[in-house]
């Protein structure tokens, strides 16, 4: 998969841009404040139709102008296609094959990208709520269904707390209606986690292959699916009648505290080295280089699932890695994936990537044009 092209209009403090890509490494130079992570944020936003950075999409829009407009052709299995999303105060609008998609699910898996960026080496250390959110992103842009059923239970979620608020305040009195939001988000929410647990799998696998190469083998890195209620096997229909009956045994404890009390939305992703939390008892080297191997091991877990490498996004994230794990970052990555790369100065690839990248000089959100090195 490759990005050929990317237009910005009115996107960030860019008022109009447009940037031919015709080779694997893209690398974006400058100083700090000067619009390098926008361009990396446009091309996550292209394909995730939302910001890593903020939820807030009028933060995208450039400084009083009503909409922004992004667009780029993507390059996979033998053609090219047209993406655009334009963001205005009415909301997103997105078209593939300049025909619009009225289904975010429709959309999202046309790009695929990787975006690694400094707070990412926080994904061990960092909150569930972080993982969880992970998790949701990846597997999002590889199952379109995952995404539908992500997108119905944060809405049954969100009906049902607020009715449970309401029983505990007597504004409502029928527990037949909380019965009925309690199965539709057993439904929902048990395949959310099967297909975590068969994600997290896999990941565990590309992973522990990489982390035992940086580790030079003297670590093993397993992961661990840490759900709030426990079954007895790893299939739809036990996650489903163990997600009934913790329900039926939380209810009263539900009423009290007004909140769902179990789901995919209160799960956590454990990580360990040699059988000890990483988390808890791991250095923060073990921590940062658990943190790649599970980042990089994305990158063939998308190409055995879809059967195309994604593109990755890495901003400013050389300056945070020691020498070796740059190395191995670069390796992991050179040859097969196309890249977009943020930094305020080239030592950290210099020398050290056989590829000849494309430069560009960003000031002030100006690009000063392409050159080679």
């Amino acid at each position: 998969m490759r990005l050929n092209s990317l237009t910005l209009r009115h996107f960030r403090n860019y008022d109009e841009l447009q940037l031919p890509f015709a080779k694997d490494l893209i690398i974006f130079l400058g100083e700090n404040a000067q619009g390098k992570t926008n361009l990396l944020e446009s091309i996550y936003v292209l394909a995730m139709t939302r910001s890593h950075r903020t939820t807030n999409e009028q933060e995208l829009i450039e400084w009083d102008c009503a909409e922004a407009y992004l667009a780029g052709v993507v390059e996979k299995k033998q053609q090219t296609i047209p993406l655009e999303l334009g963001l205005s105060k009415k909301g997103r609008k997105t078209k593939v094959n300049h025909i619009e998609q009225k289904k975010l699910s429709s959309y999202i898996g046309q790009l695929n990208v990787i975006l690694f960026a400094p707070e990412d080496l926080s994904l061990v250390k960092g909150t569930p709520q972080l993982r969880r959110k992970f998790l949701d992103m990846e597997i999002g842009q590889i199952d379109s269904v995952y995404l539908y059923n992500l997108v119905q239970y944060q809405q049954v979620l969100k009906q049902r707390n607020q009715y449970l608020k309401q029983l505990a305040e007597k504004k409502q009195t029928d527990p037949l209606y909380l019965d009925i939001l309690t199965e539709q988000l057993v439904t929902f929410g048990s395949k959310i986690l099967w297909t975590r647990i068969n994600f997290v799998k896999k990941l565990e696998y590309w992973a522990n292959q990489l982390h035992q190469l940086i580790s030079q083998e003297k670590e093993t890195l397993t992961l661990h699916y840490d759900a709030t209620v426990a079954f007895e096997e790893a299939n739809l229909a036990d996650i489903e009648a163990a997600y009934s009956q913790a329900f039926a045994a939380i209810r009263a404890k539900e009423l009290f505290r007004q909140m769902t009390l179990i789901g995919p939305h209160r799960d956590e992703l454990v990580f360990f080295i040699n059988g000890k939390n990483v988390q808890t008892y791991g250095s923060q080297g073990q921590q940062r280089t658990t943190a790649l191997s599970v980042k990089l091991a994305e990158i063939d877990l998308m190409k055995a699932e879809t059967g195309e490498y994604p593109i990755l996004l890495l901003d400013d994230v050389m300056s945070e890695l020691d020498d070796s794990r740059q190395v191995h970052l670069l390796e992991a990555i050179e040859g097969k994936v196309q890249t977009f790369l943020t930094t305020t100065t080239l030592e950290h690839v210099r020398d050290k990537m056989t590829v000849q990248p494309a430069i560009y000089y960003v000031n002030q959100g100006k690009l000063e044009g392409e050159k080679t090195e």
